[in-house]
């Protein structure tokens, strides 16, 4: 019929998931997607790890407007060095100015409204870069595509990292292995105090500064850091000059593509030496380590005096680290180009025999973590660790099975990403505190006192005071006068939220608080020495003073 345009025959048929019957409708919608993405330059990389620097150092890590104020000078300096062909007219210039004004006020007298005013001024300043009119409801649309637009660009990122430039450089060859040697002996070290405390006066204090720079660093701080790079990224992406609000929001994540995309033809990959040498250097590494961690922790008597507290709690994590790292570097290496290359089965032998070392690895983690319950008992900290180290373990078996079954990473990073959620959720669900203080109570009950510190130093929710009252029997006075002062500080406290919530309405109506009083309430002569505040004051501090020797 005259007036009509046909559509051709593959791109007709569909199947409600983005045209996932069509053998080539997946490829055609990748090939789009990069097609509108500026080229990966190592200008852009550097400009988004300064933005994330910047961010953490006046924002995360400040403590007022004179941060902001730098924040604000230094972000249009960055997204005009980062763009690609960004479109610098009128519109930024004046942008430019207006956020040149507004550092000048925050350093003069600071206000939040000013810092809220720099922040839409940065998002306009980036619109206006990419050759659009930053009129106010539009920026607010433009500001929000920057996760989406972060969000295409790190796929970008992952597409082009195996034609990047550095696969052409044979130093690679050595430089890689060279850099997982330095990045993993430094964890291994930084988990055994006495491997820091061996090393010369001056290494000593360089690792000492490391290692206290990386202690004080939050989870908070690394998805700030996170946050940070995508949003960003996303700008940066907006705001070179083939940006625009026209692009779709994700196009790649209506089908979750099964295989991993591998070269049609076997070719010898420029990164394939690489990866062997890093996999053997880091295989002799982990074996040689693995039996320094067997030889100074596993069947032995720790002396008194021990430092619990480095090698099983700030120990665990730093291997636990290790193990993070292990799935990330082994998650890029099989992937690309690498795939096509006839010498897989051997990379594939490596990397099954680093596994192996990683699971010895883990089991070396709990055993740290066993180590310190045994010591003084459980914490709901430990039980955030043990929930976490999980994590990091479902993660590294998901690594494997894209391994062997050849799975995409986009599938990888998609099941990461729920293996963490489920472990989130399971752990939102899971009565810690009723948990760990009964553990922590059968323990003393048994004729261990050391768990009575985690009575004593934590607070406990509602779940956790009503497993206490068999500690009302115990053989130790101190602790069992010292959990009769503590119950009859909670039912004071108790009594109080009562009336609260009794005042603020049914919504803060909660089980275990409601048992909780209930409890208390029957059981207020078993503590009726303790009415008094100063009495209950001086038993308390008893009860503390004698817990922390365990802490």
């Amino acid at each position: 019929m005259t007036g009509e345009t046909s559509a051709p025959p593959l791109a007709r048929t569909t199947n409600g998931n983005g045209d996932l019957s069509n053998p080539f409708a997946q490829e055609r919608r990748v090939a789009r997607a990069t097609a509108v993405q500026p080229p990966v330059r190592s200008r852009e990389i550097a400009a988004v790890a300064a933005i994330i620097i910047l961010c953490d150092l006046t924002i995360y890590r400040g403590h007022g407007f004179a941060g902001y104020a730098m924040l604000f000078v230094a972000l249009p300096v960055l997204f005009v060095w980062g763009a690609f062909r960004p479109r610098a007219g009128t519109a930024s210039w004046t942008t430019g100015v207006m956020l040149l004004l507004l550092a000048a006020r925050l350093v003069w007298c600071g206000s939040a409204l000013a810092v809220a005013a720099g922040f839409a001024l940065v998002a306009a300043f980036v619109m206006a870069l990419s050759g659009q009119t930053p009129f106010v409801a539009e920026t607010a649309v433009f500001a929000s595509q920057s996760i989406a637009s972060g969000y295409r660009r790190f796929l970008h990122y992952g597409r082009a990292s195996a034609t990047s430039s550095l696969t052409r450089l044979p130093l690679l060859n050595v430089g890689l292995p060279l850099l997982a040697l330095l990045v993993f002996g430094t964890v291994f070290v930084l988990a055994n105090p006495d491997l820091v405390a061996s090393f010369s006066e001056a290494l000593e204090s360089v690792v000492q500064h490391v290692r206290a720079w990386l202690l004080h660093m939050s989870v908070g701080e690394v998805a700030f850091w996170i946050a940070a790079a995508w949003i960003s990224t996303g700008l940066l992406r907006q705001a070179s000059s083939s940006g625009g609000m026209s692009e779709p929001a994700f196009p790649e994540v209506t089908a979750d593509v099964a295989t991993e995309t591998a070269p049609t033809t076997t070719e010898a990959s420029r990164l394939y030496p690489a990866f062997r040498n890093t996999l053997v250097t880091v295989i002799v590494l982990f074996a040689v380590y693995l039996v320094f961690e067997f030889r100074t922790l596993w069947f032995r008597e720790f002396p008194k005096g021990f430092y619990y507290s480095g090698y099983a709690h700030e120990g665990a994590a730093w291997l636990t680290f290790a193990l993070a790292l292990a799935t990330v570097f082994l998650s890029f290496v099989f992937r690309g180009g690498v795939l096509g290359d006839p010498r897989l089965p051997q990379l594939r032998r490596l990397g099954w025999i680093w596994s192996a070392e990683n699971f010895v690895l883990a089991a070396a983690v709990y055993h740290r973590m066993q180590i310190y319950v045994d010591f003084n008992g459980m914490s709901p900290m430990r039980t955030v660790g043990l929930f976490g180290m999980t994590a990091v373990v479902a993660g590294f078996v998901l690594v494997l099975w894209k391994i062997a079954k050849g799975r995409s990473f986009g599938w990888l990073v998609r099941r990461q990403l729920w293996a963490l959620a489920l472990t989130i959720y399971l752990f939102a669900l899971t009565p810690v505190d009723a948990l760990v203080t009964e553990y922590n109570v059968r323990r003393i009950m048994a004729g261990d006192p050391a768990a009575s510190v985690q009575i004593s130093v934590h607070p406990i929710s509602s779940e956790g005071v009503l497993r206490l009252e068999p500690l009302l029997n115990c053989d130790d006075a101190t602790i069992r006068e010292g959990v009769r002062a503590l119950l009859a500080e909670r039912e004071d406290e108790a009594e109080l939220s009562a009336v609260r919530n009794q005042q603020l309405g049914w919504t803060t109506y909660q089980v275990s608080d409601e048992i909780l009083l209930e409890r208390l309430r029957a059981g207020r002569g078993r503590w009726a020495d303790y009415r008094d505040p100063k009495l209950r004051g001086a038993a308390l501090k008893r009860f503390h003073d004698y817990a922390y020797q365990w802490y």
